[in-house]
């Protein structure tokens, strides 16, 4: 199976998506950007430098001129601008150029941070995705969207600025603890409910196999949600209408998200946000209450949680009208047309809205 994937726009190939079972490829990507007269940052979070940041920095070595590392504490609450700022300094007191390169050695946060400042430093500079988390080889490192929190409200602050590769090392999969790996397996069920009902049909098939980590299904699966998520981002790069399709179960799950103060993951707040797109669904005769019934034990058996406690379904209301996927005063919220097929819809109500969401709330 080749396992390289390439994004275009308009036609034109703009990064490649590779994946390999460790960093001694790496080499090529660096080639094609001819790295060997610039500066390299790699820019890194305070958990994943202990792990892979020698490694990585050893082999930059020979194809750069200089290699500076930047490493910020771990976890959503350094994902703002004070830490973009941070990283703003680094890069001029070391007089990086345009031409010169970041690299995100990370998980999503680490990605859209990066991809941030990429984005705004001198209006432009290069920058590479390195993704070590499965939410982020899925998800956040595809298809240019980069951005940071601002007080608790999720990317609300953020650009479009495409990587020049995405580089996924399938083995850093082996060392994430479990509820991160499970984290991103709710972005990969999402995958086959909105697209494709065959990809949600064989995650069902190969589910232990998921959890037990079998790395041959491991690159099938990421292989097969890479190919969804490219499929999506080249007919609509900038969230015009289409790409909002992968937002199935983020309205209510970043509310959730948000009011529970990022103690759940952003896979386990999709998962609930995604019972409860599904929920509507089945409410509004689109699925069957067969079909409902299974999305939700097949996200449990994921390890994913479907229902959630301690925050008011008022104040998830309150929260999606503050969303930045609003549109002239009304939410654009995804449903599912059928398995495997899902559609925007302006028309949900807050009523609908709030008994899918006490749906969710185990009193």
């Amino acid at each position: 199976m080749n396992t390289n994937i390439t994004v275009k726009y308009n036609d034109l190939p703009i990064y490649d998506i590779v994946l390999e079972q460790d960093y001694s490829a790496f080499y090529r990507e660096l080639n094609k950007l001819n790295t060997g007269n610039r500066k390299i940052c790699i820019v890194t979070d305070t958990n994943l430098s202990k792990l892979y940041l020698n490694e990585l920095t050893e082999i930059l070595k020979d194809y750069a001129k200089v290699v500076e590392t930047f490493a910020f504490p771990a976890g959503e609450a350094s994902k703002n601008l004070d830490t973009v700022y941070l990283l703003y300094e680094r890069l001029i007191h070391s007089r990086f150029d345009r031409k010169d390169l970041l690299i995100a050695l990370g998980g999503g946060v680490v990605g859209d941070l990066t991809g941030y400042a990429a984005a705004t430093y001198l209006r432009g500079i290069n920058f590479i995705q390195m993704p070590t988390s499965l939410l982020a080889m899925v998800d956040s490192s595809i298809g240019g969207k980069t951005g940071v929190d601002f007080h608790a409200y999720k990317n609300m602050i953020g650009a479009f600025h495409q990587p020049k590769s995405v580089y996924i090392n399938l083995k850093t999969l082996l060392s994430l603890e479990d509820a991160q790996y499970y984290s991103g397996l709710g972005e990969i069920i999402k995958h086959g409910l909105i697209k494709d009902a065959n990809y949600y049909l064989w995650l069902k098939e190969h589910c232990e196999a998921i959890k037990n980590r079998d790395m041959e299904v491991l690159k099938e699966m990421i292989y097969k949600s890479c190919l969804i998520k490219r499929e999506v981002v080249e007919k609509d790069p900038k969230e015009m209408g289409e790409r909002a399709l992968l937002n199935y179960g983020h309205t209510i799950g970043h509310a959730v998200e948000k009011l529970m103060e990022f103690k759940l993951l952003h896979g386990e707040c999709v998962a609930v946000g995604m019972v409860a797109a599904s929920y509507l669904s089945f409410k509004r005769n689109h699925i069957t209450r067969g079909q409902f019934t299974d999305i939700v034990s097949t996200i449990q058996s994921f390890n994913l949680p479907t229902f959630i406690s301690g925050i008011r379904a008022e104040d998830v209301l309150k929260v999606t009208l503050y969303d930045k996927k609003m549109e002239a005063g009304r939410i654009k919220f995804i449903l599912l047309a059928e398995l495997g097929m899902a559609y925007i819809d302006t028309t949900v109500t807050e009523e609908e809205m709030l008994e899918a969401v006490n749906y969710i709330i185990k009193q």
